[in-house]
């Protein structure tokens, strides 16, 4: 485990202040646990849920409709896609931060984590597959015609938050390498719900605004390699990427995931030239200037990748504010007015519902099992096929990403609420028999290991 940074005591945080030590620093420690981000976005659907359901339901409807008109001159943001509204800012605006975070850690795992090496790449590679085809499949099964066949990319996603969020209640009873095979699988199922949503969820094209948006891509290349460094100038044409998305048809959030992955992840200078500006500094004694710090801290901080600063700068807010603000705008659903018997009906329910919980254990158990058995992949130590099994239920957990493809596939209201119940009961449902399947397992882990050593 990586050493943590420690607070500097010139900081509120690092002061002897009572309110620092009571509730700064264990809010701060909070933060830092895998399960926070879960337990803050889990608080934020039951504040959805109750409140629509409320006798101030109302006021939530009435809260993300309401319309927002942003005009310069003769162009109206908004104006392809009917009207803008809060929700449709909360998901096409603010949701871009979430998956620019999600274009950040597969340039990562890309770059310097588990994706770069091939062996240990393809096996959750093969299970993300299993776990997306499998699902989509069982949905088209209770789907087969209609408008309702749409949300058959909805089963297909795993919500990392609340995975690693789960796997994290486990503390030690799952081990690092069964923890990185589930990460893997969820950023390739991220990349593969990113395509989907690029390609089967996109409306009518622009080819104008297209063009702009490579454009951009282009000139962030170009800039890239002629080493240009200023932040504020990518931050600039990071916005107009989005407008360009925005106003194309492709769906906007893709700006996020595009301006991820063009982030360098290698840094500019390595940990011994760090180190040598450090001694640099030393030697300078009493000739130390403030413009010398300056200078020497930038080829320290460069030691760093810029991917890896911005991630451990954004994932935070991404966590903690735009997720549940997001989950807070699409997780509230009216559950009366024969609304949940509706649901116990619907295909849609049971299709969505059957393709998280069933689909993602049989999809990704039977994959992995078959990769496993292949000369080109690399099995996490120590998994018996009770922890795959307990693995493959947690990776139901699909809450995020499915309520944000519910909202692409689907504009009829009752569709959308029947889609929603399914996400909510399936993700609860995979939750819970995931967490049951590993205690079983890792206790009957330990038990033999017990047995072996007697």
């Amino acid at each position: 485990m990586a050493a943590k940074t420690p607070i500097p005591e010139i900081t509120f945080i690092g002061s002897d202040s009572p309110l620092a030590s009571r509730v700064g620093r264990p809010f701060r420690r909070f933060l830092e646990v895998e399960a926070a981000g879960g337990l803050v976005l889990l608080i934020a659907t039951a504040v959805a849920l109750i409140w629509a359901n409320s006798p101030w339901s109302d006021s939530y409807t009435d809260l993300w409709h309401t319309d927002i008109n942003i005009t310069i001159g003769d162009f109206t943001l908004g104006e392809s896609h009917g009207h803008l509204d809060l929700e449709l800012l909360v998901n096409d605006a603010l949701m871009v931060i979430f998956f620019f975070v999600v274009g950040l850690e597969v340039k990562r795992e890309l770059v310097s984590g588990q994706l770069r090496d091939r062996k240990a790449a393809a096996l959750p590679a093969m299970a993300a597959v299993g776990g997306m085809v499998v699902p989509a499949l069982i949905f088209f099964a209770f789907n087969s015609s209609g408008p309702a066949t749409d949300g058959w990319g909805i089963p297909m996603a795993t919500d990392i938050a609340f995975t690693v969020g789960v796997l994290s209640l486990m503390g030690d009873r799952i081990s690092r390498q069964m923890r990185v095979f589930v990460l893997s699988l969820a950023i390739v199922d991220d990349i593969g719900a990113i395509l989907v949503i690029a390609i089967f969820y996109t409306e009518q094209l622009s080819w104008g605004w297209l063009a702009v948006a490579a454009l951009i891509v282009a000139l962030i290349q170009t800039l890239k390699r002629l080493r240009v460094w200023y932040i504020p100038l990518y931050v600039v044409l990071g916005v107009v990427l989005w407008l360009a998305m925005f106003e194309s048809g492709v769906h906007a959030t893709i700006a996020g995931v595009v301006l991820g992955l063009l982030t360098p992840a290698r840094p500019l200078q390595t940990r011994q030239q760090a180190a040598k500006w450090v001694q640099w500094l030393r030697e300078k004694g009493d000739d130390l200037y403030g413009v010398d710090i300056q200078y020497a801290a930038f080829h320290m901080r460069e030691s760093t990748p810029v991917a890896e600063r911005l991630e451990n700068a954004i994932h935070p807010i991404s966590s903690y504010v735009i997720v549940p603000i997001f989950a807070l705008a699409n997780a509230g659903v009216d559950l009366g007015g024969g609304v949940l018997g509706d649901a116990a009906g619907s295909s849609v329910t049971w299709g969505v519902a059957l393709g998280l919980v069933v689909g993602k254990i049989v999809g990704i158990t039977s994959f992995t099992m078959i990769g496993q058995r292949m000369p080109f992949t690399i099995s996490p130590q120590g998994m018996t096929n009770s922890h795959l099994l307990g693995l493959a239920s947690v990776a139901g957990i699909g809450f995020t990403v499915s309520l944000f493809i519910t909202g692409l596939a689907y504009d009829d209201a009752a569709l959308i609420a029947e889609s929603k119940i399914g996400i909510l009961f399936a993700s609860v449902t995979a939750g819970i028999i995931g967490i049951l399947i590993l205690l079983r397992a890792t206790r009957s882990h330990v038990k033999i290991g017990a047995s072996s050593q007697a």
